[in-house]
């Protein structure tokens, strides 16, 4: 039973229907009820109810009533019964969980948030915390008659002109103000291409686009969340314009307050809200190959055979577009005249232990268009309409699953999940450095195709299409979404974003980084890019600009694709992919050859690190980690940590150093003389940190040059880290019990869990794992391997496991041979290891 505590100064409480509505300058306190308050001005409405002790909603309405936005990001939440103290004063009600208090400005409705301490964590504009200009919704009709076929390089794309346009209802431009603190960094809003990472002083347009995915949520180092459930088009400001978040069509203003205090804790905030993050398969975590395109049957069988004969490890190989009908632009079924017998093509794959991964995408024609039109569930301009159950599942049903997932597909790539860019083109190239032409142009046609209360939400219900469906189907596969696309929620349907269309230059390559870290930090955990950017060339379209016309015959392109290898490694997804060049490894040299020993070394040491990688899943998934993270989660004491865009962690162990700049050649296979090849490097305080390569220690709180020789990024492995290694497979199941290096880096206490499943079913959702602690007690040098944890079917009775205390040039790099092996036979019983 719910307990809360009404201490009333000024008025008697009533129900809300029963009050009078006098014009009033001030909000006054009409309703508590479970573990909420409502205040209202004259029509305006203010909610504000805890949804756990570290968790408020906020919710403001100007029309005297909350009809929410109708989205699907948020889950049913239960009610918990909290002992919430609520306090009408004079200036403020207050409201105070075990963890934080609300405080709300009776005058202006301005809300702020306080520690347990009393400490301010954050304050709304107390002046004007929000307002509202009351707009049309409008209805937009298509005129199929004047449909055409515009080629594009994001493939063929519908264009009809609007026939009319109907308003069919009243909303709201809303902008949701701030006062952030001094000192006080933000990270999130998902991932965009403008190079910022610490989004203070900064501006940002919420849209998707090939090259944005928008997620609207906001980390805090002062040790908060800010999630705003809306659909529609959105903009941040903290600039000359102000500091708020525009909203340009909401019924109400809605978000929730996530405190933490660590970043860590945030994210748990939020996947309670929006839904836990699946496991993926193992073999997602292996290396991936793909290009635009394979072309037929036998060369994806040339490609994979060659990575076995070669001994190049691989997991994936992956099939792009126009493997459909010519002129039947998404047709979700092989053109017969190519792939006569793509079931068979797809066995052969999986008889070399390799999985398929398919693009499929929401645009339909041929019999598709046809028959989805005649039952209501297409959207204009070809799209299918995954809004409504019936069209997920006629989508899934009568095309995705009969004519594709039937025959063997393993793993999705949801393609242009946008589902539209306006300024895909030459036409564009006037604005394509103008962030806010390129906003009001994509914004304008999206509302119009989906509706401007959902315009950004599209890949977000696609991706349920995708994930419900397989899941009613079988238990037996993973879901695998590698889409363009995506929104609060969707890391709960099996999903991994990559960046989009990236053009090959190094300032893009470095803007990258912090693209993918701000959108790892919203919770959103698998984020990847096309190791090599996907335009290699330079052409006329505003993003088909390239440095380099020769590909891989260039030295400077050799250099810069490995550069994106040895980054990509260290990504939740590690994948090859682009247009205008091949991007196998052969395709950079041969044996001997420094830039492609450089790319073989990248894949062995992912393969090496499986074991690790796949224990991080399992604390994604389980313990709502983030595995590849900027550097505030785990240093969010150390401010000068706050803006580093090209620096990372990699789980608890390792921090990533990526190279941005040619230090060998420029394009043109220019050389370039007199290049250092190092890259400073600044270690955060309060810690230890041991070079990965060599195996040398440093103090935290300095900055260095790091060595970053073409074969290798710096690296560095903070103290207390326990590393688990395997071999080098050629693929995830060529051995599920190999001996195991368990790497120690002492200076510091340490733990870590290995997890182990059966790799591709969800049995894992029924309790079927496995789960090994391992503790480091420094000043003991005693490992003790805890007893182990739970059972699946095939697992091994015993491991092998290596002890290895780091030291330089010992444990160190790729290198599997060490002096003194600790070998431990490990039965499952808890064994403690002296060092």
């Amino acid at each position: 039973m719910m307990k809360v505590k009404i201490i009333v100064f000024l008025l008697v409480i009533f129900p809300i229907s029963s009050i009078a509505k006098p014009q009033q300058s001030s909000f006054s306190l009409v309703k508590i009820s479970d573990n909420a308050v409502v205040l209202q001005r004259n029509d305006e409405l203010l909610k504000v109810e805890y949804c756990s002790p570290t968790i408020v909603r906020v919710q403001y309405s100007p029309k005297n009533e909350f009809d929410g936005n109708g989205t699907i990001i948020c889950l049913p939440q239960n009610k918990m019964a909290l002992n919430i103290l609520v306090e009408d004063r004079i200036n403020n009600v207050s409201l105070k969980s075990l963890c934080i208090q609300v405080q709300i400005n009776k005058k202006t409705g301005a809300i702020q948030y306080f520690s347990e301490d009393g400490t301010c964590i954050l304050r709304e504009d107390q002046i004007m915390p929000r307002t509202t200009e009351q707009i049309d919704i409008r209805t937009v009709e298509f005129d199929e008659s004047t449909q055409e076929i515009q080629k594009t390089a994001d493939g063929d794309r519908i264009i009809s002109n609007i026939s009319g346009e109907t308003v069919t209802a009243k909303a709201f431009r809303a902008k949701q103000q701030f006062q952030w603190q001094e000192g006080e960094a933000l990270y999130g809003l998902g991932s965009h291409q403008e190079g910022h990472l610490n989004l203070r002083g900064k501006s940002q347009y919420l849209y998707q686009h090939n090259l944005k995915a928008t997620v609207p949520v906001l980390v805090s180092t002062k040790g908060y969340g800010l999630l705003f459930d809306a659909g529609c088009m959105m903009s941040f400001h903290d600039d000359d314009k102000g500091s708020f978040l525009q909203l340009e069509a909401v019924n109400q203003v809605d978000y929730y307050f996530m405190y933490g205090p660590s970043l860590d804790q945030v994210v748990g905030r939020y996947r309670q809200l929006t839904g836990k993050v699946g496991m993926l398969p193992q073999y997602m975590f292996g290396y991936i190959q793909s290009k635009e395109r394979y072309c037929n049957p036998y060369e994806i069988d040339s490609v994979v055979t060659r990575f076995r004969n070669e001994q190049i490890p691989l997991d994936v190989i992956v099939q792009d577009w126009n493997y459909w009908k010519s002129g039947w632009w998404g047709h979700k079924k092989f053109d017969e005249e190519y792939y006569p017998d793509p079931a068979e093509m797809i066995k052969k794959v999986h008889d070399k232990n390799v999985h398929f991964m398919l693009s499929i995408w929401p645009s339909i024609s041929g019999n598709e268009a046809d028959e989805m039109g005649a039952k209501g569930y297409v959207i204009g301009r070809g799209h299918y309409n995954p809004f409504e159950e019936g069209g997920r599942a006629m989508y899934w049903d009568d095309y995705v699953n009969k004519n594709l997932f039937a025959l063997g597909v393993d793993a999705w790539w949801c393609d242009s999940t946008e589902p539209m860019n306006e300024d895909w083109g030459s036409h564009a190239n006037a604005i394509y450095n103008n962030p806010q032409a390129r906003y009001e142009l994509n914004s304008r046609a999206q509302s119009d195709l989906l509706g401007a209360l959902r315009a950004n939400t599209y890949s977000l219900y696609h991706s349920l299409s995708i994930y419900e469906n397989q899941r009613k189907l079988t238990n037996e596969k993973r879901v695998v979404n590698l889409t363009r696309s995506s929104y609060a929620g969707q890391q709960r349907y099996g999903t991994i974003v990559w960046n989009g269309d990236t053009k090959a230059n190094w300032n893009d390559f470095a803007q990258q980084i912090p693209a993918g870290l701000n959108f790892m930090a919203t919770g959103c955990p698998y984020w990847t890019i096309d190791a090599g950017a996907f335009f290699v060339s330079k052409r006329d379209p505003w993003f088909w600009k390239g440095d380099f016309d020769d590909g891989p015959l260039d030295l400077g392109y050799r250099e810069f694709y490995t550069r994106n290898i040895q980054y990509c490694l260290w990504l939740p997804v590690f994948r090859s992919h682009g247009t205008d060049f091949a991007r196998e490894p052969w395709q950079f040299g041969s044996p001997g050859e420094p830039f492609y020993d450089s790319i073989i070394k990248q894949i062995k040491l992912r393969y090496r690190l499986l074991p690790y990688i796949y224990s991080l899943a399992a604390m994604v998934s389980y313990d709502d980690y983030t595995m590849t993270r900027l550097l505030a989660f785990d240093f969010m004491y150390d401010s000068n940590v706050y803006n580093l865009k090209d620096q990372f962690m990699f789980g608890p162990g390792f921090m990533v150093c990526p190279v941005t700049e040619p230090m060998y050649y420029t394009s043109g296979s220019s050389e370039l003389v007199g290049v250092n090849k190092t890259r400073q490097v600044y270690l955060p305080s309060n810690t230890l940190w041991y070079d990965f390569w060599d195996g040398k220690s440093y103090q935290g709180g300095t900055t260095l040059l790091a060595n970053a020789p073409i074969d290798r990024i710096p690296v560095y492995v903070c103290a207390g880290s326990i590393i688990p290694m395997g071999p080098v497979l050629q693929h995830v199941n060529q051995d599920r019990n190999p001996p195991l290096d368990i790497r120690v880096y002492p200076g510091a206490d340490g733990e870590f869990t290995l997890y182990t499943d059966e790799g591709d079913n969800y049995n894992y959702e029924k309790g079927q794992s496995s789960t090994i602690k391992f503790e480091w007690n420094d000043k003991d040098r005693l490992m003790t391997i805890g007893e182990r944890n739970g059972t699946y079917e095939g697992m091994p009775n015993d491991c092998q496991f290596t002890i290895i205390m780091v030291e330089e040039g010992n444990g160190i790099g790729l290198e599997e041979l060490i002096n003194q092996p600790k070998i431990i036979k490990y039965e499952g019983k808890t064994i403690q290891v002296k060092l």
